[in-house]
């Protein structure tokens, strides 16, 4: 998996005063905003826990660069950032370096089935060892990753028409009841309201936790 891409690049421009949703994905994004008459501000988005709403004033342009799943940069390298915005490409990829133990348990996590205790045995240490492992990278603990992969596998699957029942149970869901108080909890939307909302679906399937991959965010 060390070949897996650092970052994923993507672009906005606020045409209009908008007000756009942030799902939790599990990334974190390192944004260059610019909004009309200001000057452009770097910062780290944080890991979010519930879906939140931002506010982009029309002729607002946004560069963002989104970390792959748990990954964490430090403010010098924002203040690097700052000072050379042409080199963030390079600034991130000396920053984030390989493919380790840490991305190997959120991986993990995140897939069908997993448990805490299991990933924490795959990687012969303790349940608690790897709750204190995440903890001293400041990162959300392990039953973050496993219940918003969770989530985030059965919004992927909504496109396909099946009901909504049996993703609830291939999931891993104690039934469709279940599910949906998930979904309220990561998305603030039921699954069956999320299913007729084509552009919010189109967000959950960008690279991010459970299919973080090669693919480029869209950009406009």
């Amino acid at each position: 998996m060390c070949a897996a891409k650092l970052f994923q690049e993507w672009r906005h421009r606020a045409d209009r005063d908008e007000r756009a949703v942030i799902f939790p994905d599990g990334c974190r994004d390192v944004l260059i905003a610019s909004a009309p008459g200001a000057a452009a501000r770097v910062t780290l988005t944080p890991f979010d826990f519930r879906p939140r709403l931002v506010a982009l004033p029309r002729g607002t342009r946004m560069s963002g660069y989104r970390l792959r799943p748990g990954a964490v940069v430090g403010q010098h390298v924002l203040d690097r950032i700052a000072a050379d915005s042409d080199g963030i490409a390079e600034i991130l990829g000396n920053e984030l370096g390989e493919w380790d133990e840490t991305d190997e348990a959120i991986l993990a996590l995140a897939t069908a089935g997993a448990t805490a205790a299991d990933v924490a045995k795959g990687l012969g240490i303790s349940a608690r060892s790897l709750q204190r492992h995440f903890r001293q990278l400041g990162l959300p603990p392990p039953d973050y990753w496993r219940l918003l992969g969770r989530a985030r596998r059965a919004a992927g699957m909504l496109p396909t028409g099946a009901p909504l029942a049996e993703i609830a149970l291939d999931c891993g869901f104690s039934d469709q009841a279940h599910m949906t108080r998930e979904f309220m909890r990561w998305f603030g939307r039921t699954p069956a309201q999320l299913r007729r909302d084509a552009p919010l679906l189109g967000l959950l399937r960008q690279p991010a936790l459970g299919n973080w991959t090669g693919e480029q965010i869209s950009t406009r």
